[in-house]
């Protein structure tokens, strides 16, 4: 091989400034460019214009319109088969069987019956029709002629020439000897063109009916968008959905698949329909294959929801409109209507709206709640305007605790009676104190007098995986989290659970990502109400709603990421949940922090005055009187339980076991006496602040002497 030298430089670059020797580069020669073969070629542009979009489409466009055609004289064939012979009401018959509906097999037979009795009198009569069209004939040719000839002697009369007797006649015979001569011109193109109108009404017919392959079919019907739902298209859909059983039954129905489908109705944005299913077809099998079902009544998966009602052997499809589940839902009628209050008895907070579109409201009366979900899916916007609404009665206290620590309660400050908010271990220790401070809470209205009737105290904690995954332990070595029976805080839940309803202490909790570890099954199982957002795994929708939830179709697994932000499937008796349903699909309203705020203040407007602890205060000789003043605050006066409750969260070790008797105690000593307000007992605030001021001066003089 002969080697060119090639310098560094160009010809036209300028020479190096320095001596130094110039570097030559050794490169090859290129070998010589070979022909490429005429084949080759050839094959090239076979393949390019095989390839080409424009190929492709004229293709698509031949199938497609052959398709029409050749599929169009099927249908038009059937039909005819149908109306001239018993096929529609054998099929009918066979699936009123399959069905397993008698009576209207019943029915059908005799429909069948009558049709073939009918028919049976038609071919009779053909068999005199001939006789009886020939007399016809010979009668009307008859009376035809004798009017003809009666008019031609009237002409003839009128105009004295007996010519005009035949005249009509000869118009006559002249009338039809043009319409013989038209017709003899026009026979032969209608011959060659008739063919040609066959096939167009045939291709009209198969266009109507789409009768081509999918892939045929120009992509607007191809993409089937906003293709409406009906009974045609949810059987295909069933037919092609990979159960034999299923697709051998709707084969044997024929066209009469449809009686599998109850009435199609609106539902919200969507329409809902009940499928009765063959024998040998079980409900799971329609279940586990909603990607499937999606798809064939082109749906996204998201969009169509499978249940399963009361009747046996049905499945329960709510089908969305394509994309009506992308649009933002209206605000919350919170944020809308500034004069709404809350009833923790009585009312429903509204939460959001189901699929149906109708309002989703929630009852929260002595029901336990748990709230899980994906990371960055709603989780505390949704349990937070829960929280607002409550907070709109008077009555309602709070305990509150934010493993999270960002400010998403930082609106509940001057409501809630304690406010922990961060995410480190001594923040978990501040709340499993605080939930324990319920917990004794509980026990002494447990001990009151049977009858009596005490304030609603929510305890919620926000983002409680981190306490159950806290591996902080006290002096004692008894852990914080985790979830066995010296756990700490999994034990306090678990107390409130069990008792706490009754005596309206009630537990509330967000979670992220439920495991075992992070979320034990007693503490799961122990809420009233579950809701959660879009999770990962099957497994997972199971520890969070239960396997009753799941099994009858609840899937939060199957929930986009994301894209369903702020969507819940809840599973509660305190929400309307349709008949033969375990669950209930929400789309929740969004509240931001600023409307939150607004919420806040309107409830904060309706209470005396909060003074909210942000710590638990513990292992200090403690001031009773200056505590009771502490936690009175702002208020003019407060209920003497309520001034026990905030006592023994503000110090349980020093005021969890107190009683009236030893409130009373303290306040008789200071000479701040409790007494009666509207047949209440309760504290005032003066009373507290004068017997304080008293007090320190009596120090002082003490002191100066």
């Amino acid at each position: 091989m002969s080697e060119n030298v090639v310098p560094l430089h160009k010809p036209n670059d300028p020479p190096a400034e320095d001596t130094a020797p110039t570097v030559l580069t050794v490169v090859p020669d290129a070998p010589p460019a070979r022909p490429v073969p005429l084949w080759v070629r050839s094959g090239r542009a076979v393949k390019t214009a095989v390839t080409h979009e424009r190929t492709r489409s004229t293709g698509r466009a031949v199938a497609r319109h052959a398709s029409y055609t050749f599929n169009g004289g099927r249908i038009v064939a059937r039909r005819t088969w149908d109306g001239r012979t018993g096929s529609r009401y054998e099929r009918m018959i066979r699936a009123a069987e399959a069905a397993g509906n008698l009576e209207a097999a019943e029915e059908w037979e005799e429909r069948l019956t009558r049709f073939r009795a009918a028919r049976h009198h038609r071919r009779m009569d053909l068999l005199h029709s001939p006789v009886e069209a020939a007399k016809g004939v010979a009668v009307g040719a008859g009376m035809s002629i004798g009017t003809l000839v009666a008019l031609g002697i009237v002409m003839a009369l009128n105009t004295g020439h007996a010519r005009d007797v035949v005249t009509p006649l000869d118009a006559t015979i002249d009338f039809i000897a043009l319409l013989i001569r038209i017709v003899q011109i026009v026979w032969g193109p209608a011959l060659t063109i008739a063919p040609f109108l066959a096939l167009l009404a045939l291709w009209s017919v198969g266009r109507k009916q789409q009768a081509a392959p999918n892939w045929a079919l120009p992509a607007n019907v191809r993409n089937g968008e906003g293709e409406p739902i009906t009974p045609s298209i949810v059987v295909k859909a069933l037919r092609d959905l990979g159960v034999p059983a299923l697709a051998r039954a709707i084969k044997e129905m024929g066209d009469a698949g449809a009686s599998m489908l109850g009435p199609i109705t609106i539902a919200g944005c969507g329409v809902e329909v009940d499928v009765t299913l063959p024998s040998g077809v079980s409900t799971n099998e329609v279940q586990n294959k909603r990607r499937k079902l999606a798809e064939n009544l082109t749906r996204h998966e998201h969009e169509v929801f499978i249940t399963i009602p009361q009747a046996a052997r049905t499945v329960r499809l709510w089908i969305a409109d394509s994309g009506a589940l992308d649009e933002p839902i209206g605000p919350s009628p919170l944020v809308t209507d500034e004069t709404m209050t809350a009833d923790y008895a009585k009312g429903k907070a509204p939460w959001g709206q189901d699929l149906r579109g109708d309002a989703a409201a929630l009852s929260l009366y002595q029901r336990h709640l748990l709230i899980t979900g994906l990371s960055n899916q709603g989780k505390t916007v949704a349990l937070r305007s829960l929280a607002l609404w409550l907070s709109l009665d008077k009555s309602v206290q709070f305990l509150m605790g934010d493993l999270k620590g960002v400010g998403d309660w930082a609106m509940f400050d001057g409501l809630a009676t304690t406010l922990i908010q961060g995410p480190t271990d001594e923040h978990v220790i501040q709340v499993t104190e605080m939930v324990e401070s319920a917990v004794d809470e509980m026990n002494r209205r447990i001990q009151a007098p049977p009858g009596t009737q005490f304030p609603p105290l929510i305890v919620l904690v926000d983002e409680a995986q981190v306490a159950f995954m806290c591996p902080a332990k006290d002096e004692d070595k008894r852990p914080y989290g985790g979830s066995k029976a010296n756990s700490r805080y999994f034990m306090a839940v678990r107390k409130i659970h069990n008792q706490g309803r009754a005596v309206n202490v009630l537990m509330w909790q967000g979670t992220q990502d439920p495991t075992n570890e992070n979320l034990p099954k007693l503490v799961r199982e122990g809420a009233h109400t579950r809701a959660s957002l879009a999770l990962g795994t099957e497994s997972q929708a199971r520890m969070a709603l239960g396997d009753k939830a799941v099994d009858g179709g609840a899937a939060p697994n199957l929930l986009r990421p994301g894209l369903d932000r702020g969507t819940l499937v809840v599973a509660s008796d305190g929400i309307t949940i349709p008949a033969g349903q375990s669950s209930i699909t929400v789309r929740t309203h969004y509240i931001d922090d600023d409307a939150a705020k607004a919420i806040t203040d309107r409830a904060k407007a309706l209470r005396d005055g909060v003074t909210t602890l942000h710590a638990i205060e513990r292992g200090e000789e403690r001031d009773p009187l200056a505590d009771i003043a502490a936690v009175i605050g702002d208020a003019p006066r407060v209920r003497t339980k309520d001034v026990l409750a905030r006592l023994a969260t503000r110090n349980t070790d020093a005021y969890g076991g107190w009683s009236f008797i030893d409130l009373k105690r303290v306040l008789d000593d200071a000479g701040a006496e409790p007494y009666k307000s509207d047949g209440v007992m309760v504290v005032a605030r003066d009373r507290v602040a004068r017997a304080l001021a008293n007090r320190d001066n009596e120090g002082s003089a003490s002191a100066d002497g």
